[in-house]
C-alpha cells in the first residue's frame, strides 16, 4: 500500500538519522518508538524475522539494547524517494558487548513511511540477526 507522502527529502533523512539511529544508539526507547507507526512492521528479511506493532517493537529493542554496552550507527548511505515518502540507508553497526566483544555488522534499512513515521522497516543484516 502506498501512503500520501508527508515528508521531504530533509525530513526523511532527519527521521532516519537525526532521530532514528541518533536515538538506538542513545538507548532511548521513547524516542526510538516515536519513530513508529502504532501499526508499523519491522522484518528482518535476512533471518525471516517479523515484529508486528508497536509493542513487539519495543519488546525487540529491550533485548537490543541489554544485549550490548554501546550500540554506533555509522558510515550511512542514504538512497530517497521523496515522492513515495520512502528511505533507505546502508551503513556500518558497531555493537560492543559488556565483555568488550566487538560485533560489525553491514546492513541496509528499507523504510516506507505513513504520516511521518516508520510503517514498514525491512532491514538486511550481513551477519546473525540481533534484532530478536
Amino acid at each position: 500500500m502506498q501512503y500520501p507522502p508527508s515528508l521531504d527529502r530533509d525530513g526523511l533523512i532527519d527521521l532516519a538519522l537525526n532521530r532514528y539511529f541518533a536515538s538506538v544508539d542513545a538507548k532511548n526507547m521513547a524516542a526510538v518508538l516515536d519513530c513508529f507507526h502504532e501499526t508499523a512492521h519491522l522484518t528482518v528479511q535476512t533471518s525471516f524475522t517479523r515484529h508486528a506493532g508497536k509493542a513487539e517493537i519495543e519488546r525487540m529493542f529491550e533485548d537490543f539494547f541489554a544485549s550490548f554496552e554501546t550500540i554506533v550507527h555509522k558510515d550511512f548511505t542514504c538512497t530517497v524517494d521523496a515522492a513515495n515518502g520512502r528511505i533507505s540507508a546502508s551503513f556500518e553497526a558497531v555493537l560492543t558487548g559488556a565483555d568488550g566483544s566487538v560485533t560489525r555488522l553491514f546492513n541496509t534499512n528499507f523504510w516506507r513511511i505513513r504520516d511521518g513515521k516508520f510503517q514498514d522497516v525491512a532491514v538486511y543484516m550481513s551477519g546473525a540477526n540481533v534484532l530478536i
